[in-house]
């Protein structure tokens, strides 16, 4: 049975001792992180298990969860400990309230992030400003739809500006189609019209930010189910379709529990009568899906 480990908050002094040495024997070197393997023992804080139980979200330094449907910063923290290398460049093409960006700056990784509502870009760029930015990392907010050529245009601007040519970990934490409405933007996922227009809307973001993908690196997938007129609706494996469908092999499927979930909290009781005279069961978990590019 697969052990459930929490994600505990943000620690500078575990990271360096899970930081390889310089000049370290290359058995214990890896192509895609900075993780010193013949320490492997002290590598507490990287997880490797599938099942995540997170006791709260980490709310420390430029982090704040006020913006209802962002993810937790655990979560792109784990993925580039795992899958980037300081100086390397993540990509997040629905950036939402900049989390992603501000792991990043915490990292030493540079980050571009893509938004499509105003305001939305306006505080997450406050917010990565607050973080500190110890490793001189560039952190791009691009305000724009991610299926549109222009925001391909200054993603490529972007690049030139950081210094390379594509971008070592893609991230993508879509909305789960519309249980959360973000905007009243039709161009919002979250306002897409039907779920194969929501799947249409989502593929038509991976083929516009894929090409600026390494080949044989890595994308991280976030997203939860949902619950309509007492049928599940797996989003999660609907989405991983389309991910394969554009060459991507799946490499994990990792289950996120998270406790006191903002929806449910204070409701437990009543969920719990309504689960059982519905005959369901009551869903806290997400998931975060690792893929590796052809």
């Amino acid at each position: 049975m697969s052990q459930s480990i929490p994600l505990l908050p943000f620690d500078q002094s575990a990271q360096k001792t899970s930081v390889r040495k310089k000049g370290q024997s290359s058995r214990f070197a890896s192509a895609v992180n900075d993780l010193d393997l013949s320490e492997w023992r002290s590598l507490h804080d990287v997880l490797t298990d599938s099942l995540w139980i997170i006791p709260e979200r980490d709310k420390s330094g430029a982090h704040s969860g006020e913006y209802h449907g962002n993810f937790i910063p655990q979560i792109p923290r784990q993925m580039m400990v795992r899958y980037t290398k300081k100086h390397d460049v993540v990509l997040d093409a629905f950036l939402g309230s900049g989390t992603t960006l501000i792991e990043c700056r915490r990292l030493g990784r540079h980050g571009i992030g893509i938004e499509l509502i105003h305001s939305v870009a306006q505080k997450a760029q406050m917010a990565i400003s607050r973080e500190k930015n110890l490793d001189q990392v560039q952190t791009v907010v691009i305000e724009g739809d991610t299926r549109e050529p222009e925001t391909t245009d200054r993603i490529k601007n972007a690049l030139r500006e950081i210094g390379k040519p594509q971008v070592q970990l893609l991230i993508l934490h879509p909305p789960y189609h519309d249980i959360v409405k973000f905007s009243k933007d039709p161009r919002d996922l979250c306002n897409a019209p039907s779920l194969e227009a929501f799947l249409d809307s989502f593929s038509s973001a991976l083929r516009n930010v894929s090409p600026f993908l390494e080949n044989s690196r890595y994308l991280a997938l976030v997203i939860g189910d949902k619950y309509t007129l007492g049928e599940w609706v797996p989003l999660g494996f609907y989405t991983m379709q389309r991910i394969m469908q554009e060459g991507y092999k799946l490499i994990s499927i990792i289950v996120k529990n998270m406790e006191g979930n903002r929806a449910k909290r204070n409701l437990q009781n009543l969920w719990r009568v309504r689960a059982l005279r519905g005959g369901f069961y009551i869903f806290k978990h997400e998931y975060v899906m690792v893929f590796k590019k052809k």
